[in-house]
C-alpha cells in the first residue's frame, strides 16, 4: 500500500510541475543541417545566385581545382567572424563541400552551431559530376 501511495504522490507531483512558480522554460538550439544530393546542389547552384558555395578545404587543394564560384573557407578556421565574412546573412544558402565529405560534416555543424539555418552538406569534390575550374 505504502508504494502506491508513493507512486500516486510522484504521479501527482508530475502532473502538477512539482516545485512551483513557473515551469522551466527549454532553450532549443538549432544545430543541425541538412545533407543532399550533389544534384541537389548542383539545382539549388542553379536557381539561387544568392547561394553561397563554400570550399572548406585547404588552399593548396582550393587552387588546384573547385566549383565555379565557390568561396574558400578551410574548415580549421571558421569561426563566428570569418562566416560572417564571407556569408551575408545567417539565414542564407550555404552549400559546403570538401575533398571526401568528412570536413564538410564537421564545417556545416560548426556553421549550424554559429546560427546559421541553411546549411546544406553534399560531400567531396572528388565525386563531383560537373565542372570545377582552377585558380
Amino acid at each position: 500500500m505504502k508504494q502506491y501511495l508513493l507512486m500516486l504522490l510522484a504521479l501527482v507531483c508530475l502532473l502538477s510541475a512539482c516545485g512551483g512558480g513557473e515551469p522551466a522554460q527549454e532553450e532549443t538550439v538549432v544545430t543541425t543541417f541538412q545533407q543532399i544530393s550533389q544534384e541537389e546542389a548542383r539545382t539549388i547552384m542553379a536557381t539561387n545566385q544568392e547561394a553561397v558555395i563554400l570550399d572548406v578545404r585547404t588552399r593548396e587543394e582550393y587552387d588546384s581545382g573547385h566549383i565555379k564560384g565557390a568561396v574558400l573557407l578551410p574548415v580549421d578556421e571558421i569561426t563566428e567572424e570569418t562566416a560572417r565574412e564571407v556569408i551575408p546573412t545567417q539565414d542564407t544558402q550555404v552549400l559546403v563541400y570538401c575533398r571526401s565529405g568528412n570536413r564538410s560534416v564537421t564545417a556545416s555543424k560548426t556553421l549550424a552551431q554559429l546560427g546559421y539555418t541553411e546549411v546544406y552538406e553534399f560531400g567531396g569534390i572528388n565525386t563531383w559530376p560537373y565542372e570545377t575550374e582552377t585558380r
